[in-house]
């Protein structure tokens, strides 16, 4: 289906491109939390996937990991991998990774927090090193959701990080799809680079999570697009009802996105209710790619549903893309488009 490039609109929607927010250290300190789905993330209400043990071991371990159970006197069962500070939760998409991180953030007593990879970097960006240093030096946990390297620079300071935190005491928990030793594998071959990721995957202990994706059990494994006409139907009987929704069209929304930094993504898309999106194409530029996995991410914590009109929106990347080293984050992200999109009206709120 040809992009809607040219489209005319007949009436006036707020649009995301239109956002340009700004965020300080500290409001990114403030949001380190688990996002809205996982305010009450807990290892009771996890339901693992019993075709797949490794799901209950994994609680289990978890458990053990925020209440270490002390060794008698004459015990000998603790090894030096039990004592590690760090464990890492490997697996594939929709296997319920971050449930479980932000079960273990709900489970943690005293200061903790909870971020993806890229708010982390950002938080440096916006206070320095050594003031990210003092902010997080107080915490008994800290937790990476989607630990996947984009940049050599951003992970070796990311690495020297958690290396002085751990070093004073804090535990550290992470999420992958990638196990920590692999990390950065098909794009990155620095010695440098490989000597920081080695040193720090010597403080995980690694938990493999196997099973389906969730998100994937009960649908169709494509992303809903709607025709031009019922996408305007549906923003025009959104906006009757009163609706926070916007209207871009995707290439403007992909040029927006790469004016405003990942971390600012949040900003763009608050009190959002519904994002459309006309004219969806298939995307040839990586850095375009990336940052709308970074946007779908947020989106995706937020739970806003996406009337999306054009290409399916899980078939932007073209088959280089994903033949390459990012892959793993196109699939999720892929996993994450399926899930979110819709040709239907979200049920009415007040």
């Amino acid at each position: 289906m040809a992009p809607e490039a040219h489209e005319k609109a007949h009436h006036t929607v707020p649009q995301l491109a239109e956002r340009t927010p700004s965020i300080t250290g500290r409001e990114i300190v403030a949001e380190l939390v688990p996002p809205p789905q996982f305010e009450h993330a807990s290892f009771e209400n996890y339901r693992p996937d019993h075709d797949y043990p490794s799901q209950v071991e994994a609680v289990e371990k978890l458990q053990e990991f925020v209440n270490p159970r002390p060794a008698g006197f004459f015990s000998r069962r603790r090894q030096a991998r039990d004592d590690l500070p760090g464990i890492y939760l490997d697996g594939g998409f929709g296997v319920g990774k971050t449930h479980l991180l932000a079960a273990l953030w709900h489970a943690a007593t005293g200061p903790k927090y909870f971020g993806t990879f890229i708010e982390y970097t950002a938080l440096v960006g916006a206070l320095g090193y050594q003031e990210t240093i003092k902010e997080l030096r107080s915490a008994k946990l800290i937790c990476i959701d989607e630990f996947e390297l984009d940049d050599p620079g951003d992970t070796m300071v990311m690495t020297r990080l958690l290396g002085e935190l751990v070093a004073s005491g804090t535990r550290v928990a992470a999420t992958s799809n990638t196990p920590p030793n692999s990390l950065g594998e098909g794009r990155f071959a620095a010695q440098d680079f490989l000597r920081e990721i080695s040193a720090m995957s010597a403080n995980f202990e690694t938990l493999r999570i196997d099973g389906l994706d969730y998100r994937r059990r009960n649908v169709t494994g494509q992303a809903v697009a709607v025709l031009p006409e019922a996408r305007e139907h549906l923003v025009n009987t959104l906006l009757e009802r009163g609706s926070k929704v916007t209207e871009d069209d995707f290439g403007s929304l992909i040029r927006h996105l790469g004016t405003v930094h990942p971390s600012k993504y949040v900003k763009v898309i608050r009190d959002v209710e519904v994002i459309a999106l006309r004219g969806v194409f298939l995307l040839t530029d990586q850095s375009d790619a990336l940052r709308l996995v970074a946007f779908i991410d947020r989106v995706y914590d937020a739970e806003i549903p996406i009337v999306a009109s054009g290409r399916p929106l899980n078939e932007v990347f073209d088959d280089e893309m994903m033949a390459g080293g990012y892959r793993k984050k196109y699939q999720r992200s892929q996993s994450r488009m399926v899930a979110l999109t819709t040709g239907e009206l979200p049920p009415h709120t007040d």
